[in-house]
């Protein structure tokens, strides 16, 4: 497994539109309505939220809410949010495996720092999933509300 391999080699499809969220990967969040990447209200759509939103979605989940942690099982394994469904962003099949799952179904995204649930969130934008909240900073920003994990 190269971890430092492009991402293009990974997923030929997150290569669209991933320039505008390459800021939103290290802390300053980019506002495009392509993919919706501002920070905004929890309630629907393809989005950024902040840990907080994420938790009180968690916490009053509406039906089917998938947990979807991209992060590698060595991460997972270290900590992770109870009830997540992890899915190695580095993985060879990445893209063709996160395209089966049901773009329909609401889901909370998050990876380490917020890199990877950044380029994931792109593509299940491009993908048509309706409801995506992704952590803001990532597993980083969950721990900085003094939010739980479990192991």
């Amino acid at each position: 497994m190269n971890r430092s391999r492009p991402l293009s080699t990974i997923a030929p499809a997150l290569a669209l539109g991933l320039g505008l969220l390459v800021s939103a990967c290290g802390g300053s969040v980019a506002s495009t309505s392509a993919t919706n990447s501002s920070v905004e209200s929890p309630l629907a759509g393809v989005r950024l939220v902040e840990a907080q939103d994420a938790a009180d979605i968690i916490d009053n989940p509406p039906a089917n809410l998938v947990i979807l942690d991209v992060r590698t099982p060595e991460e997972f394994a270290e900590g992770h949010i109870e009830g997540a469904v992890m899915l190695d962003f580095y993985r060879d099949d990445f893209a063709d495996e996160l395209a089966k799952l049901d773009p329909d179904v609401p889901y909370v995204l998050y990876c380490r720092s917020g890199n990877r649930s950044g380029q994931t969130r792109a593509l299940m934008n491009e993908l048509g999933f309706t409801d995506v909240a992704d952590i803001q900073g990532g597993i980083g920003g969950w721990l900085g509300a003094g939010l739980p994990l479990v192991s």
